[in-house]
């Protein structure tokens, strides 16, 4: 028998995280067509940004909480069709205010989607192949947003700007459809055969009792949960900058109209797939080929970051040269994400997965509420792009570095129960890790 079914499971991941990622581009790229109906500047448009990113950030937190405790299918399930109706809300908007309402909600429901794909890899997936999983789940992020850019354009062109949102929420309802049927945890997939089961028998291993329904505070004794946090903070204000601003931008700076954003802005989104696969596909190949656990994570985690800086450059570029400019540096941050969105599996066991995984992405979400918020001043006050493209090539060389002090050695970490029943890490971890 091939063994396929957990690779099909990562397929039907990346589609939801594509859903995901189409549905936040909806109001970057249909902006210009909004603001003909409700007035929009600079300051509020990042504060639309702060609405989306905030309740994210506090979904990803306690959505990955949400997951430890119901389980992925039902978790998934539960913020699939609650992200769908929010964004579909978003059609129903009169008003600067519906708009930042829409989007928070749709932050709430999203918070919790990556959360769940990484509780699903960690079910799903040995050690050996957990980036390159990773990797194509989140090459999802760059599907969706290399979709959204002509697919909106178009529908704008035929329908109106309302539509956009209608019909990316009706997208969503029909892949929870299509995840009822066909996820379940291992030990209860009725199509897992011998074969496979042999293959991925390191996940299929009894856990610990140890529940992780105590407090977080337990989590925050570990020097490596504040690294990941701090530096999904840098990296992630750096992405959702590119995310949310580069349309903004290539209408604001290089006069593009609807048209050309849908013929051009969808090329550093596909750069970035290639980068999610790439990223996680050496970083296994690495491992397979006798590198250590550590240099394998640590090696493509520096690779991609020394890729990050070229992005100075942008403002000073013709317009061709820019988008490869981007493009290189969409590259560099999804291999960097796949790397860094594995490493709460690399390091804790499955009870404790989706919560580190949540508070990475919280901290990954406010990164990006603080600096978009930033951005939308700067531009408002006489700052032009040049001096925001010089902060943000910065901030994954820094990621990187806090990594490399705060996680000394990437390897799984013995959990122990406390009094108040938090999880901690035993002293002599601590200090040899």
């Amino acid at each position: 028998m091939v063994k396929v079914l957990r690779w099909r499971i990562s397929l039907l991941l990346a589609v939801a995280i594509a859903i995901s990622y189409f549905d936040r581009q909806t109001l970057p790229v249909a902006i210009r067509a909004i603001q003909n109906d409700i007035p929009i500047s600079n300051t509020q448009f990042s504060q639309l940004q702060a609405a989306f990113l905030t309740a994210y950030a506090l979904m990803y937190a306690g959505g990955g909480k949400l997951i430890d405790i119901l389980g992925t299918r039902k978790g998934f399930l539960l913020i699939m069709i609650w992200w769908s109706v929010a964004c579909a809300s978003h059609g129903l908007a009169a008003s600067f205010g519906m708009l930042a309402v829409s989007r928070f909600l749709l932050g709430g429901g999203e918070g919790g989607g990556f959360p769940a794909a990484t509780k699903a890899v960690a079910e799903w997936f040995p050690v050996r192949e957990r980036s390159t999983a990773m990797g194509i789940i989140n090459a999802g992020t760059s599907a969706g947003a290399v979709i959204a850019p002509p697919l909106i354009a178009l529908i704008l062109a035929t329908l109106n700007w309302r539509w956009v949102f209608y019909l990316s929420g009706a997208v969503g309802f029909v892949w929870a459809v299509w995840w009822m049927r066909s996820y379940f945890p291992p030990l209860e997939h009725s199509k897992l055969g011998s074969e496979e089961r042999a293959a991925i028998a390191e996940v299929l291993q009894p856990q610990s009792n140890l529940e992780s329904q105590g407090s977080w505070l337990g989590l925050f004794r570990f020097p490596q949960v504040w690294g990941i946090v701090f530096g999904k903070f840098l990296s992630d204000a750096a992405w959702y900058f590119y995310l949310f601003w580069l349309p903004k931008y290539l209408y604001d700076v290089r006069q593009f109209d609807t048209k050309q954003v849908g013929y051009y802005a969808w090329i550093p989104y596909a750069a970035a797939g290639v980068g999610s696969l790439c990223g996680g596909w050496f970083s296994s190949r690495l491992i397979q080929s006798g590198k250590s656990l550590n240099f394998s994570r640590k090696m493509v985690l520096g690779m991609s970051a020394a890729l990050m800086p070229w992005v100075f450059f942008v403002t000073q570029s013709p317009v061709e040269i820019a988008i490869v400019l981007f493009s290189i540096a969409f590259a560099g941050q999804q291999s960097w994400s796949t790397l860094v969105m594995i490493l709460p599996a690399d390091l804790f066991p499955q009870r404790a997965v989706g919560s580190v995984a949540g508070l990475v992405g919280f901290g990954g979400a406010m990164g990006g509420v603080v600096f978009g918020l930033v951005v939308g001043y700067l531009l408002d006050h006489g700052f032009g792009y040049g001096v925001v493209f010089g902060v943000v090539s910065t901030f994954h060389v820094l990621a990187f570095l806090v990594i490399l002090v705060t996680i000394r050695k990437v390897e799984p970490l013995e959990m122990t129960a406390g009094p108040d029943s938090t999880m901690v890490a035993p002293e002599h971890k601590i200090s040899s890790s």
